[in-house]
């Protein structure tokens, strides 16, 4: 029963995955379409990511409520509902008012899932849950570049996630009486105080570890957003040769959550966490090198040292935090980490179209300092002051 509920979950985390990396994709044919100025893409992430904010903040609250199986649902329908309808929309208005139930859809169901399997599961599901999500990033670029390369409109990219997305609203459905059974177990056996937005922030290492969040996710959205972009720009490739190579920073992504799955046997998470950061930094490096062949490469390898780092850092949170608080703390982690992907983005699209996309690895590198800075001050000061 606990394995059947596992793989339910693995591939709520491929519907998780599937809308993700699909705008950054589409977006340098999209944008041409639409009319509008290639920075727009900025705005249309910030809607996302805004209401994936909201619904991340009220997910303990919502969960509490309607338990983890009818939220799982009702996301992945929402987000099936946006995307095709993001199929059949030909303005940037239309885009943007579908934009917003597909950040709804993410928020309580990302909060909900990561607590459940840090709580009852070891570190390598927690790497093998999100390399679902990989799975699902990697498939939609694949698939919207076969599109773009056949000369298919970008619409028909959006309207065949969509449908891959009503299959799992399917599955979902027929088991909703496993989910069911599984929370009343839980909530028999746990019990959580509520406690205010204010004072979760006063819980020792919670500030810096939301800074860290906030900074790791604006790297990885930074990335699948604008990277396409920076190919076409910098790099003079075609849009539909920078959509699938930009494919490859989702498949490093994957690859390294399956590999890391393995290697949380060896390492610890901090160590998984440094190694995944010295990987980011090389493929900085790659980019930032006046060699055509190491652009491949370099996507590759950022998203290879992106693998370990979320999942590592989530399944960190009962044992920072305590199991008491780890569902309250889960939700405002990843509000946080998708307040970086609401404003990160955007920024740098404005910034890019004022002065050049070259700028792009910089951006990147900058708040990959500042993370690593963050992710070692947590640890100095849990080592200092255990939980109970």
């Amino acid at each position: 029963m606990t394995i059947l509920l596992l793989i339910i979950i693995y591939l709520s985390f491929i519907s998780l995955g599937l809308p993700d990396s699909l705008l950054g994709s589409a977006w340098p044919s999209m944008y041409q379409s639409l009319t509008v100025p290639v920075h727009y893409a900025g705005i249309i992430s910030m809607i996302i990511a805004g209401g994936t904010v909201i619904s991340s903040i009220f997910s303990e609250k919502i969960i509490k409520r309607l338990g983890t199986g009818i939220v799982t649902v009702i996301s992945v329908s929402l987000t099936a509902g946006a995307l095709i309808s993001f199929s059949f929309s030909y303005s940037f208005i239309a885009v943007c008012l579908c934009a917003i139930p597909l950040g709804l859809g993410a928020g309580s169901v990302d909060a909900a899932l990561n607590n459940y399997v840090a709580l009852h599961y070891k570190a390598k599901h927690m790497s093998w849950l999100h390399c679902f999500w990989g799975v699902g990033a990697s498939i939609g670029p694949l698939i919207m570049s076969a599109y773009l390369m056949h000369g298919i409109a970008w619409n028909v990219g959006y309207r065949t996630i969509g449908g891959m997305q009503l299959f799992l609203v399917i599955l979902l459905s027929v088991s909703l009486p496993l989910w069911k059974k599984k929370t009343a177990q839980q909530q028999e056996k746990t019990t959580s105080s509520v406690l205010t937005f204010k004072e979760l922030l006063k819980i020792t290492g919670v500030k810096q570890i939301l800074i860290a969040f906030f900074c790791y996710c604006s790297i990885e959205s930074i990335t699948g957003l604008w990277g396409s972009s920076y190919m076409v720009q910098i790099k003079q490739k075609a849009p539909d040769i920078a959509s699938r190579w930009i494919a490859w920073y989702y498949i490093g992504i994957t690859f390294g959550r399956f590999i890391s799955g393995f290697l949380t046997i060896l390492l610890t998470s901090t160590r998984m966490i440094r190694v995944g950061q010295g990987l980011i930094a090389g493929g900085i490096i790659a980019l930032l090198l006046p060699f055509d062949p190491l652009v491949l490469p370099g996507f590759f390898m950022i998203g290879l040292g992106c693998a370990p780092i979320f999942p590592s850092l989530l399944h960190e949170t009962p044992k920072h935090f305590g199991t008491e608080y780890s569902q309250a703390i889960m939700g405002i982690q990843m509000a946080s980490a998708y307040i970086g992907t609401t404003l990160m983005p955007p920024l740098f699209g404005r910034i890019a179209a004022h002065v050049n996309f070259a700028l792009f690895p910089f951006y990147i590198g900058i708040l990959l300092i500042i993370k690593i800075i963050m992710v070692e001050t947590v640890h100095i000061k849990i080592k200092n002051h255990p939980v109970p």
